[in-house]
């Protein structure tokens, strides 16, 4: 065990060293190009794991895992947002893995650590870099998802506006696939604002409309509903023949609304 920690020591004091030979090797296995910043972050954040890899040496591999996932945690975000595609980071995995090992297993020699003790070291390091993918594929899912919820967001804004064409009327064009989550947008985000906006009749298009489901179609009655609620004169336009059926299909009576062929006839009816 102590010619097991001398390595450790080693590892420790000369961590900028060993840390900045194998990036130099190990940037010839890498395809994305770096940045300066991009390339000092990445060192530091390797010297980090490689210290805490040394002073692991110690620990029970429990413990050494458990210090190790709490670092993971808090750089694994940084570096998930430096890629586009996680395949980035896993290319040139198994290359610098054997690398690393490689450079220490040297070290080790160099130490005259026996054969177990050498093992055994190896073993340590393979475990804990399979724990650092481990995080890093974690934090980059969380990072990706955090993107497609705000992109989502982005999408629902711009593709369900609400816009004011005469005093007291406006028009909520619906664009595109529409699903739950959109009308769920509609509901929370844009119905509340309603009011404030003057707004005595709104007409809600769906010419722009793709497809919709009897779910859907149940939720455009809620919307209705709700309106009315408020005070709101609703009128629907562009209702097509197959979102008729859907509708039809979800047993919703369409008498019950106000529905025209366009925009324009809705305006004209108001008039």
């Amino acid at each position: 065990m102590e010619e097991i920690l001398k390595v450790g020591k080693y590892l420790v004091d000369n961590a900028e060293k060993i840390i900045r030979d194998m990036t130099e090797e190990a940037l010839k296995n890498v395809e994305i190009p770096f940045t300066e910043e991009m390339l000092e972050q990445s060192i530091q954040q390797n010297m980090e794991f490689l210290v805490l890899i040394a002073e692991s040496f110690k620990e029970t591999e429990e413990a050494a895992e458990a210090e190790l996932i709490k670092w993971s945690k808090q750089v694994g975000e940084q570096q998930a947002a430096l890629f586009n595609q996680f395949s980035t980071i896993l290319k040139p995995f198994a290359k610098n893995r054997l690398m690393y090992l490689e450079y220490i297993t040297q070290i080790s020699i160099d130490h005259g650590l026996s054969i177990e003790n050498i093992v055994k070291i190896n073993n340590r390091i393979s475990y804990l870099i399979d724990v650092s993918l481990i995080e890093t594929i974690v934090a980059y899912e969380s990072y990706r998802d955090s993107l497609m919820e705000e992109s989502q967001k982005e999408i629902n804004e711009l593709s369900a506006p609400i816009v004011p064409i005469q005093t007291g009327i406006a028009v909520l064009p619906i664009i595109g696939m529409i699903d739950s989550s959109r009308f769920q947008y509609i509901i929370n985000h844009l119905v509340p604002s309603i009011p404030s906006r003057s707004i005595d009749h709104l007409i809600i298009d769906f010419s722009g409309i793709l497809t919709i489901n009897s779910e859907v179609a149940e939720q455009m009655f809620i919307l209705h509903s709700v309106l009315q609620l408020l005070g709101i004169h609703v009128l629907f336009s562009g209702i097509r023949p197959n979102l008729s059926m859907e509708i039809v299909r979800a047993g919703i009576d369409l008498t019950s609304f106000h529905t025209f062929g366009s925009v324009k006839q809705a305006v004209d009816s108001l008039r």
